[in-house]
């Protein structure tokens, strides 16, 4: 049995803190799937195979870790993989709560996996995709916090934010 994690999550954008925590689970595990979620209650800046096009090209490097979209219930997306973990970062104690709930529910939904929490590095401790798109848009540099590919990727999307003014 291989030791499979699925790292769920919108990642719009994806930032380095993200890529910070792939590339350490892909020394601790077989195989990483990074899950792009396509449904999200979440207002989006890219879409999702957008999403899934940045994640492909940034982690292209790591060759246990692939891209896969997904729709629905992560448990089923567990299950459908055959992983026996939901890897899942945290910048800050205030994530912990909301996560530790979260990993009750999977747990009780998909009993064969269990959550691991990996906490970023300190350097990354305070980016966030929302604040990143925030900076974008305001005509901020990103670039300290972000793949070169996704940083033209923002700016291109925010541009005619900054020519009206």
């Amino acid at each position: 049995m291989s030791n499979r994690a699925i790292y769920p999550g919108t990642f719009d954008p994806i930032t380095n803190g993200h890529i910070d925590i792939v590339a350490r689970a892909s020394k601790i595990f077989d195989h990483v799937i990074v899950a792009v979620a396509a449904s999200t209650s979440k207002n989006t800046a890219f879409s999702t195979d957008e999403r899934v096009q940045f994640a492909r090209e940034t982690l292209s490097q790591y060759t246990n870790v692939e891209v896969q979209r997904f729709e629905g219930l992560l448990a089923n997306f567990v299950r459908q993989w055959g992983a026996n973990a939901v890897l899942r970062g945290l910048r800050a104690v205030s994530d912990f709560e909301y996560e530790f709930q979260l990993a009750g529910m999977n747990k009780h939904l998909v009993p064969e996996a269990d959550t691991i929490f990996m906490p970023t590095r300190e350097n990354y401790s305070y980016i966030s995709s929302s604040l990143i798109r925030e900076i974008a848009s305001l005509g901020g540099d990103v670039s300290e916090f972000v793949h070169p590919i996704v940083r033209d990727a923002l700016a291109e999307r925010f541009s005619s934010r900054h020519q009206k003014k």
